[in-house]
């Protein structure tokens, strides 16, 4: 509901979240992982899809008044591959490609230690990369993003789909969701793959050659020398990594990029908090 409402309300949802970890311990730097995109310079979020409560909105000059400490802003994915550089799955590399892959998809860019942000502050929305240009609308408003056709929600939907024209098939999946087909998710899918329901496999199998396209490119963009994948979806999806690392080949024009290291985040569910430490650093 706060990424819908007004812009205080999220503000107040960041000083809530702020004040709840702080309490009596004294702190001097303040770092925020928040949706692009947005201008890590200025702390100002510009126009994030998957938070439209925020437009152009001066977070970090918000929090710096209120707090009276140096504030620093950046994407939630560039903070994240921040972390797993200095400290987790990709330290020691030069050249770090992360995506971090579950409600939506995020991504970040790391060289020689330090985020690329581009020219404006904005790059690295490899979430809104367009591999099917005939595809669905995005909320970003791009057809066939990555983000559209392998984040979680088009996991969820692929299934209703494949469950609604061959309902015996999808059973077990139906029954993880309470026996309500409108309410299977990813969820329910990764349960189902984990107790080997074929029409799971299926599912995932799908989304991995989907992710594996995408990488593709990527690969043949930056020329990472490890590709660090977080997120829900991701941690499902990790027992088709070797199958996605070896079919990376022939979707690149990089001879390489079979030899590229794909691991997954040391981070996972607190990417958010190591990403926020690495902003302070």
């Amino acid at each position: 509901m706060i990424a819908n409402g007004s812009a205080e309300a999220g503000l107040q949802a960041v000083i809530d979240a702020i004040d709840s970890l702080t309490g009596t311990t004294q702190f001097h730097r303040i770092g925020v992982c928040a949706p692009g995109p947005l201008d890590p310079k200025t702390g100002v979020v510009l126009n994030p899809p998957n938070l439209p409560c925020w437009r152009n909105f001066p977070l970090g000059a918000k929090l710096a008044e209120k707090y009276e400490h140096p504030v620093k802003v950046d994407n939630d994915a560039n903070a994240a591959a921040l972390a797993e550089t200095r400290w987790g799955a990709a330290r020691g590399y030069h050249y770090v490609f992360y995506g971090t892959v579950g409600t939506g998809i995020g991504t970040g860019i790391v060289l020689d230690g330090r985020i690329y942000h581009g020219y404006t502050g904005a790059a690295a929305e490899g979430g809104h990369v367009t591999i099917d240009y005939h595809g669905p609308v995005c909320a970003c408003g791009k057809r066939g993003c990555i983000e559209i056709l392998a984040a979680g929600p088009a996991i969820g939907k692929r299934a209703r789909s494949k469950i609604a024209t061959d309902p015996a098939r999808g059973s077990a999946i139906v029954a993880l969701a309470n026996g309500r087909l409108e309410d299977v998710k990813s969820e329910q899918v990764g349960q189902a793959f984990a107790a080997d329901d074929p029409l799971a496999r299926e599912i995932l199998q799908e989304t991995t050659e989907l992710l594996t396209i995408w990488l593709g490119t990527i690969v043949d963009l930056l020329d990472p020398d490890v590709i660090v994948m977080g997120g829900g979806v991701a941690a499902m999806l990790r027992p088709f990594f070797g199958e996605m690392k070896a079919s990376l080949p022939r979707g690149c024009v990089n001879p390489a990029a079979g030899e590229i290291p794909l691991v997954i985040a040391r981070y996972g569910a607190d990417a958010g908090i190591a990403g926020g430490a690495a902003l302070c650093e």
